[in-house]
């Protein structure tokens, strides 16, 4: 299961673990569990402080829990956590072993202090690259509340579970029974969920800050180049982001950005972070923008208001705030949304093997979904409103090349179809002809292209008619000492590379801006 090369790393990790703490397996007769068994005898091997166990009575079969001696730790993995969620079982074992995990002391404290019983159940899938941060999140708080329990689920093998609950999304949290979250999660935004006093004591201590010389709102590649350059020239620098990385979380492979022939979203992001962190920036993350107040003279402070109620102040401003998935907006769209309409055929697509489903959209992430749900799905039909496909070429012949793929041209959709809190169906129109067709499927992946996050920036400033940020050739908005970058701009061909070179232009143009404008 492991080949010698995972093994040799894998037992360099274990060497971490501290205190003993034993793995008990509640096994059946499937081929599964022998799977699981030989991973965990495999795990124990490699440690003399960690034993297996094989006569667990939990009721899901097969899987195990971790236990550390002298504690009453309530982490079990009703899965066989390799793929994607391999890094969540060694942090786990580390975790349980009693290395230290690389996470804030006050969110440490603030895990520790949660008052109350927390059962969670996490649902997730082995090719999910969105699923390791939940996964993660949850397992670390199992190991340092007692009163914390958490499961993680594969998806792929408790299949009655996740029809009961009619999962059609992953990761999917519940709480004590109750559905609690779907998507991408971090401790900070699991427990801001959690304990509700979080915002108040974030606001205050938001709002006591210095005024900066740049201020970044947003946190994708165009937000974190921005950060770095202008950190490098020295000025007082911060970074706002909803979510560090936006967009780029949730893309699943990246090979053209140059120099990097072959790497994944999580895992350029996590470059990006570290890039930042490598200089002397406020790094504010799962901090909303909600309105901007220009400086009202020259030279003078701008504020950035945001939703849990503080205030930060800036001699200039550089907005990255992206975009996100556009939605087809057709009937039966919000109402089944994670019910059979999903947006990351990577996450989503083993939920739906052996079933038929549709792909809205013939642009390179469209065929490129369809092609990878083919492996997975029985079969996949691809709607696309122009009349030819608008990917590139070598992802067209693929895609014709596979047998379970049907294409539609030249067709609208109008309708996604439900019954019983699930979809059924997908209706559509030929556009030549003005005749409705109705598909019977069970999923529907919409692949449209990309919206602006600008909804809060209306009326502030100049916006296109498509909603960007409209700048000139040196990132510079309509407002002065407040400048944009990456997608969320009218900077054509919105792209990773594009994106960071924008942001280190408005970077420098901003401090071109504070050195030729008198602070007032």
């Amino acid at each position: 299961m492991l080949d010698d090369d995972l093994k040799t790393q894998l037992q360099a990790y274990l060497e971490r673990v501290t205190q003993p703490f034993e793995m008990v397996a509640s096994l059946d007769d499937s081929d599964s569990a022998r799977e699981m068994q030989n991973l965990l005898q495999t795990v124990a091997s490699l440690s003399d402080k960690i034993t297996l166990r094989t006569d667990g009575t939990d009721a899901r079969k097969p899987s195990f829990s971790l236990r550390r001696s002298g504690t009453e730790m309530n982490l079990r993995f009703a899965a066989i956590p390799l793929g994607h969620e391999f890094t969540s079982l060694v942090l786990a074992l580390l975790w349980t072993g009693g290395h230290p995990p690389k996470v804030e002391a006050d969110l440490i404290e603030q895990i520790k202090a949660l008052d109350g019983d927390f059962n969670f159940e996490v649902y997730m899938s082995l090719t999910c690259h969105n699923c390791p941060d939940v996964v993660q999140a949850l397992s670390l708080m199992a190991v340092l509340n007692p009163r914390i329990k958490t499961v993680v689920i594969d998806g792929g093998l408790f299949p009655a579970e996740v029809d009961e609950r009619q999962i059609m999304a992953v990761p999917s949290v519940y709480l004590n029974g109750a559905h609690f979250g779907s998507g991408r999660m971090d401790v900070a935004e699991i427990l801001a969920k959690l304990d509700t006093g979080t915002a108040a004591r974030d606001a205050a201590k938001l709002s006591a800050k210095a005024p900066y010389e740049v201020l970044i709102v947003g946190g994708g590649p165009a937000g974190a180049a921005a950060a770095v350059y202008a950190a490098r020239k020295g000025i007082r620098t911060g970074i706002a982001a909803e979510r560090f990385g936006g967009q780029v979380n949730d893309t699943l492979a990246i090979e053209n950005y140059i120099s990097v022939p072959e790497t994944d979203g999580p895992k350029f992001v996590a470059g990006l972070e570290a890039h930042v962190k490598a200089y002397d920036v406020d790094v504010m993350n799962l901090q909303r923008a909600d309105k901007l107040v220009p400086a009202a003279t020259p030279g003078g402070l701008i504020e950035l208001q945001l939703a849990n109620g503080a205030t930060l102040k800036s001699r200039s401003i550089i907005l990255t705030t992206g975009a996100r998935w556009r939605n087809v907006n057709v009937p039966g769209e919000q109402e089944y949304k994670n019910h059979g309409v999903a947006y990351c055929p990577h996450c989503d697509g083993p939920l739906f093997k052996g079933k038929h489903v549709a792909v809205i959209g013939g642009g390179n992430s469209g065929v490129e979904a369809a092609i990878d749900l083919a492996g997975v799905v029985a079969h996949v039909t691809l709607l696309e409103f122009m009349p030819e496909l608008r990917a590139d070429a070598v992802l067209v012949r693929k895609l014709k090349s596979l047998p379970n793929v049907t294409i539609l041209s030249n067709v609208q959709t109008t309708e996604i179809t439900g019954a019983a809190g699930k979809v059924n169906g997908l209706r559509y129109t030929e556009r030549a002809s003005g005749q409705s067709q109705l598909i019977a499927l069970e999923g529907v992946f919409v692949q449209i292209g990309l919206v602006p996050n600008t909804e809060w920036l209306k009326g502030t400033l100049e916006l296109s008619k498509h909603g960007e940020i409209v700048i000139d050739a040196r990132g510079q908005t309509s407002l002065p000492g407040v400048f944009a970058a990456g997608d969320v701009t009218t900077v054509p061909f919105k792209q990773i590379i594009i994106a960071t070179g924008e942001g280190a232009k408005a970077a420098l143009s901003a401090f071109d801006y504070l050195i030729r404008t008198p602070a007032t």
